[in-house]
């Protein structure tokens, strides 16, 4: 009796540990951010971004390709919903190409941990030439049931 308590508890705890894994796993696919008729010679390329959520952090890694100029920076965004806009909450290392890689170590609080879990977060681009007024080309929603664009397999 006791071994079978054992091996149904111990059975238990794998099956958590291995939802938990899961749930910390999203992804983004980079893509055009907004653009006017005006602004689509300077908005071009895709990427994707795969994150790992731990209860401290996001471990952001991603790659992009075909921007219309140079990357000039990358940064984590925290709107209020899905697809809402926000202000920048940390500045990923990214490769300063038209084509290259993402990567970065975000400490979160609470309340930054709860909105990524929620879908309110997301990753966006800027180039030397891109959308007024911060030359943005690419962005991307982190969620859970979302896989990255395949520029090297991030």
């Amino acid at each position: 009796m006791r071994t079978r308590a054992a091996l149904i508890a111990g059975l238990i705890a794998i099956a958590a540990g291995a939802l938990a894994q899961d749930a910390g796993t999203l992804h983004a696919r980079l893509d055009w951010v907004p653009i006017s008729g005006a602004e689509r010679n300077d908005v071009a390329g895709t990427g994707g971004i795969a994150a790992t959520l731990s209860r401290s952090g996001l471990a952001l890694t991603g790659c992009f390709e075909g921007l219309p100029a140079a990357a000039t920076r990358a940064s984590l965004h925290i709107g209020v919903a899905t697809g809402a806009r926000g202000p920048a909450v940390a500045e990923l290392t990214i490769t300063k190409a038209t084509s290259g890689t993402v990567q970065g170590e975000v400490p979160l609080d609470r309340a930054q941990r709860d909105a990524v879990l929620a879908g309110h977060a997301y990753v966006q681009l800027h180039a030397e030439r891109g959308v007024a007024p911060d030359n943005a080309v690419l962005w991307g929603w982190l969620l859970a049931n979302q896989r990255p664009s395949p520029c090297g397999d991030p």
